[in-house]
């Protein structure tokens, strides 16, 4: 496919943008790398959010990172203990003591040179240490080099950017009888298409895709297990979903399923995305080659930010696999980088991004705009959004994350 004239504007964009920064900019390097543990206040009910912790609110930790030309960039780690082992506490300790004393110093426009110590400070397991934890420093990363240079994200990978994405409320009940209940709050927000929690029992999980099919006979009906089935469970729940209307499949089995994943994309019964277990390029280049999965559920936040998600869209536009885009309950400053990514490559398929859903405070001087189902891409430099630190102080104060922060020294 050659390359068109908008994203040949784009490329010429970025190489005047940095000839411009060289010349102005000679020797920025980070100087300072504030931290702010909060929990975000929740309304509604979401299964990663109950407990002793959760029920507390979302745990966030905003990162402030700050260039010797006094330039700042934002960026969001968004832990979650119920959905990965990195807790607020635990990515608090990680950014703390481990990421940020070791990039004091080093050039922020070398985002690849970033990682590279981050590798060395937290060594990867099978893949990236602390993924969720390290998206933060990538996200300030990316804001930071887009401040600096004057460029959107979209921008500065040369591409052309989408106005706005059509979002999915996501209808997670504990009981039939609230189906109705909650899909009627997104329709009241103009919301068309719905994703589904579901796993581990598929009587439970037929009957909900039935109903909420038969409520939005129209809609774009994304399932997500979370990896909540056992793989006999799984290969029946597939083709009776399909049955009543459900388009893909997110996550069925844990990600070490190997064979599981191989024998539902032979029973073809719907589309097998991957979530949790692709963290790193690589991880979903040897799932191809498994014959384990038909696309992914993309999430920066999830697999250490931007830099690993965009790269792992790019596999799958050159397979010719399907993308979704999701989230992690994302707050603020990291639904920002989300959608400046999705609205680089064009996101197609309506995405689940619930924190409007399920987030009842916010750190920006003006919220991202999300009307009648549809959510818009931040434009202007970096992520686009502009941060009230009196806000963020206020929240981490409120949620005693500053008292978290003292007990930890």
């Amino acid at each position: 496919m050659g390359t068109t004239r908008r994203e040949m504007v784009g490329v010429t964009a970025v190489a005047v943008a940095s000839m411009a920064f060289a010349r102005e900019h000679p020797m920025v390097k980070i100087e300072r790398i504030e931290l702010f543990p909060m929990r975000y206040p929740m309304k509604g009910y979401f299964k990663f959010f109950t407990g002793p912790h959760g029920g507390d609110g979302r745990a966030a930790i905003i990162i402030k990172m700050t260039a010797g030309d006094g330039t700042v960039g934002w960026g969001q780690s968004v832990p979650i203990a119920k959905w990965s082992y990195e807790t607020l506490e635990t990515a608090t300790i990680a950014l703390r003591d481990y990421f940020a004393p070791a990039l004091i110093g080093h050039d922020p426009v070398d985002i690849s040179g970033a990682h590279k110590i981050m590798d060395k400070a937290i060594a990867p397991g099978f893949s990236t240490g602390m993924p969720i934890t390290r998206a933060g420093i990538d996200i300030a990363l990316h804001d930071l080099v887009g401040r600096l240079k004057g460029l959107s994200l979209s921008e500065m990978w040369g591409r052309p950017s989408s106005e706005r994405i059509e979002l999915s409320w996501t209808v997670n009940v504990k009981s039939l009888d609230d189906i109705e209940t909650v899909m009627g709050e997104g329709s009241k927000q103009g919301y068309r298409n719905f994703n589904i929690k579901v796993g581990p029992d598929p009587v439970f999980d037929v009957e909900l895709a039935r109903r909420v099919r038969k409520n939005a006979p129209d809609c774009f009906l994304w399932a997500d297990a979370n990896g909540g089935y056992t793989p006999e469970k799984a290969l029946e729940a597939a083709p009776k979903l399909a049955d009543v209307g459900v388009d893909i499949l997110e996550a069925p089995l844990r990600p070490n399923r190997i064979s599981g994943y191989q024998a539902l994309k032979k029973q073809g019964a719907l589309p097998i995305l991957m979530d949790e277990g692709v963290v790193v390029p690589e991880d979903l280049e040897e799932f191809i080659k498994l014959g384990m999965l038909d696309g992914i559920a993309a999430k920066p936040s999830r697999c250490g930010g931007l830099t690993s998600n965009k790269r792992q869209i790019e596999l799958c536009l050159e397979n010719g696999l399907m993308w979704v885009g999701s989230g992690l309950t994302d707050p603020d400053i990291s639904l920002a980088a989300t959608l400046g990514l999705y609205g680089a490559f064009g996101l197609q398929k309506p995405a689940a991004l619930n924190g409007d859903q399920f987030l009842s405070a916010d750190v920006l001087k003006k919220r991202i705009r999300i009307e009648d189902g549809f959510t818009y891409v931040p434009k202007g430099a970096g992520l686009g959004v502009e941060v009230d630190e009196a806000k963020v102080v206020e929240l981490m104060k409120r949620s005693g994350g500053d008292k978290m922060l003292r007990g930890m020294k």
